[in-house]
């Protein structure tokens, strides 16, 4: 498996192509004009302009779009012919907007498709991140594999927000195991925290509304099965800074354990798994009737 980073992708795309590409999806001009004046205007940061050579800003509206216009005719398209013409194997692509992962089935396709994929990119100003992109053996022969070479456990790789791993059910059939990524919840604790102190002085119910939406979000994005200790730390880990926050609103407190308890049980929402396993989720019924559930 191919774990690919591209290195500052949206401060690296190239306009002229941008623009290229756009014109084979967009026949009226003045959207064209409209577009093109945007990708010059430039960036305000904390009050002072600077011009843009090229790229996108990331985090504006626009530049998902455009960004996925871009490598869907660099990456998308050529991957797709690559693996028609060159691979002697299963093929696997997965893209989301700049991040992607592809499985082979084959380590000689992986190689050649690396070396490939970097010739390809350097053509339309891209690079691939050196120090982040790398093969790794994963998938159903990757543990027994491992263990007949001397090897220690497959490696995982994180896409996504997910640390993905290598595992086996209870029958020990091959499974892939989905977590949330350990520096994803850091940051997001982080942060967390920060708004936390600075709301900290509302009253309590418009704080616990504002945590439940937070917690909801959340659990409906990682609530994925496998992920439970996951998103029950999570969870947990907002309270105790939840009682902090509380507890720095005055040096005489009474902001107990058992208190902020009885608040989470009240106003918070419970960790729970929203999302099915793969095989229910993406199972195909052709025949009318009602899958078995």
């Amino acid at each position: 498996m191919l774990d690919a980073d591209i290195r500052d992708f949206f401060t690296s795309l190239d306009h002229q192509w941008l623009v290229k590409f756009l014109e084979h999806r967009i026949g009226d001009e003045r959207v064209l004009r409209l577009v093109q004046k945007w990708m010059a205007a430039g960036v305000i940061e904390d009050g002072v302009w600077s011009a843009s050579q090229g790229g996108v800003p990331q985090g504006a509206s626009v530049s998902p779009l455009l960004a996925n216009v871009y490598l869907h005719y660099v990456f998308d398209l050529w991957a797709h012919q690559w693996r028609r013409s060159h691979a002697r194997g299963d093929v696997v692509v997965v893209r989301f907007c700049d991040d992607f992962v592809v499985g082979f089935e084959s380590r000689d396709d992986a190689e050649r498709f690396w070396a490939d994929l970097r010739d390809r990119f350097a053509k339309f100003s891209l690079e691939l991140n050196a120090g982040k992109t790398r093969l790794i053996q994963f998938g159903r022969f990757a543990a027994s594999d491992r263990n007949r070479r001397g090897l220690g456990k497959p490696e995982t790789f994180t896409f996504l927000g997910f640390t993905h791993i290598c595992a086996a059910t209870k029958k020990g059939r091959f499974k892939v195991r989905r977590v949330t990524d350990k520096q994803r919840m850091r940051v997001k604790l982080h942060r967390l925290k920060t708004e936390l102190m600075r709301r900290r002085h509302l009253p309590i119910p418009e704080q616990a509304r504002w945590l439940a939406s937070v917690l909801r979000g959340h659990f409906a994005y990682y609530g994925v099965p496998d992920n439970g200790k996951a998103i029950n730390t999570y969870r947990f880990r907002v309270i105790h800074l939840w009682l902090r926050a509380l507890r720095r609103r005055s040096q005489r407190h009474r902001m107990t354990w058992e208190r902020i308890g009885r608040y989470a049980d009240q106003w918070l929402p419970p960790a729970r798994i929203h999302h099915p396993w793969p095989s229910a989720r993406f199972d195909a019924n052709t025949q009318g009737k009602s899958p078995v559930r």
